[in-house]
């Protein structure tokens, strides 16, 4: 552009003085800037590796606990908020509907997802997939609060009882401990008869979420929530 314009003739349309635009181009670029601009580079490779579905939050935890970079927040915040860089908007749950169960159990569990270490509490959901050709996939799953670990689940095209019941054998399998808290909604499976005598016999606990009170099972809508939207609304 200089070369096919004075400089004396941009700097006055663009109103600065020539000593600012000769002071900017001899300026060497700050350290902080260097620094910003690699930063930007990581936070850009970690932001398209997870499909764009990571915010400032996840980003910075990710930096920090994977990558091992001591940085702010703020600054993460601050950098992909320069770039327009934002995590993919999730859908609003469906509103739980009531049914008649047959038999339920208190809320032992009471929102305390904290364990001091695993086989002591679980907790176990069924959601479904819409599938493109038009038919429906359901996926049935236990959650151990105390390893952060999916321990069991299957896969299958009805919601009933076998789904639900192959899944605790499933998990069963994986250890011999007893005085497990199983936590579930009042879905019709969890409250039938031959489900809880499955984990009488199994030496299990029962915990039931409230009516209407998705957030009772928090850890487990949580998890349907970052499959679905990292997973399966992407593709």
């Amino acid at each position: 552009m200089k070369h096919r314009f004075p400089v004396s003739w941009l700097c006055r349309v663009l109103e600065i003085s020539r000593s600012s635009y000769y002071k900017w181009i001899r300026r060497r670029t700050p350290q902080y800037e260097r620094d910003d601009k690699q930063l930007k580079h990581e936070i850009e490779q970690i932001f398209t590796r997870s499909n764009r579905t990571y915010g400032y939050r996840r980003v910075y935890i990710y930096l920090r606990l994977i990558r091992k970079l001591r940085v702010n927040h703020k600054r993460v915040y601050r950098l992909m908020d320069q770039m327009r860089w934002k995590a993919v908007i999730r859908r609003k749950p469906k509103r739980y509907v009531r049914s008649t169960p047959q038999m339920t159990a208190e809320n032992i569990l009471n929102r305390q997802f904290d364990a001091a270490g695993p086989n002591q509490k679980w907790v176990t959901d069924v959601t479904e997939f819409r599938l493109t050709n038009g038919q429906k996939a359901y996926l049935s799953a236990i959650y151990d609060l105390g390893s952060g670990r999916i321990i069991s689940h299957v896969v299958g095209h009805a919601n009933n009882n076998p789904l639900v019941f192959d899944t605790f054998h499933q998990a069963a399998q994986t250890t011999d401990a007893r005085n497990i808290l199983l936590h579930s909604d009042r879905g019709f499976q969890y409250t039938s008869r031959t489900f809880q005598k499955m984990l009488k016999d199994r030496g299990f606990v029962s915990s039931m979420s409230r009516v209407g009170r998705c957030i009772d099972n928090g850890p487990m809508e949580g998890v349907w929530s970052i499959i679905k939207c990292e997973m399966y609304h992407l593709r």
